[in-house]
């Protein structure tokens, strides 16, 4: 997760768990902060310890927005039944210091529900996040809540679906949605293969249709950063990968 403070500052969040890959043992969050995209970064205290009190297992995937004078982050708290895993919220004044909401879960949903992402489109808020079509498994999709004040969370539904079935993992992984050039794109970790994002287009951020897929390139876990000097970057992550990496994005009039 990327976010830019108000003092101008770019800060990352992130799982950063040791090689190998051992997702289930993910229980806290890397923090780390840089002048400028560019960097050089430095490494704070890690942060978002997990809690069982609130029923957590593990630490997922953090997507974070800035509103009304807050940070809030979004993130995959687990759960003991995948078939019913938590998407949390946590609030902060200075990305420092994070409180869970009391009111967590803000979703409940299956199989593994994670990777949230969170946009204002008009005049509501959209949670994206994988999923697969029934808790118990079958297509894996990206599915959308709205929401008027980022708490309560509603009007569940599929706005992706891949023709791929299963439960762990698939082809919707780390879904981040940006209206640009009055249309809607959606990127997707496509895991096909693992180091693999694609880009689907739609005139609604509710809908997008797998035919209708504009590009693909090689980035994992793609996240789309808009800096306030108007520059697009995205960026990509993963098992394997080495680090944390960042590319300019540019984008063409069809």
């Amino acid at each position: 997760a990327f976010i830019q403070a108000s003092d101008g500052a770019g800060h990352v969040f992130g799982i950063t768990h040791r090689e190998p890959a051992d997702p289930d043992h993910e229980t806290f969050l890397l923090h780390a902060t840089a002048r400028d995209l560019h960097g050089p970064w430095k490494k704070l205290a890690p942060v978002m310890h997990i809690d069982a009190t609130q029923g957590e297992t593990v630490i997922w995937a953090p997507h974070i927005i800035s509103h009304a004078g807050r940070y809030w982050m979004f993130y995959c708290a687990g759960g003991n039944e995948h078939t019913a895993f938590h998407i949390h919220l946590a609030t902060s004044p200075d990305l420092a210091t994070w409180t869970r909401h009391p009111g967590n879960p803000m979703v409940v949903d299956g199989y593994d529900a994670r990777d949230p992402m969170v946009v204002r489109i008009g005049d509501q808020w959209i949670l994206y996040y994988c999923a697969t079509e029934k808790p118990e498994g079958g297509h894996h999709v990206v599915k959308a809540a709205t929401s008027q004040d980022l708490i309560h969370w509603s009007g569940q539904r599929v706005v992706f679906q891949s023709p791929k079935v299963g439960t762990y993992g698939g082809p919707t992984e780390s879904p981040f949605v940006v209206a640009a050039k009055g249309r809607y794109y959606l990127f997707v970790c496509s895991n096909e293969p693992y180091n693999d994002t694609a880009v689907y287009v739609s005139d609604t951020p509710f809908s997008w249709d797998s035919a209708n897929v504009i590009m693909r390139f090689g980035a994992h876990a793609a996240e789309v950063i808009h800096d306030s000097k108007d520059r697009w970057f995205v960026s990509s992550v993963g098992w394997g990968q080495g680090g944390l990496y960042l590319a300019e994005l540019h984008w063409y009039q069809p």
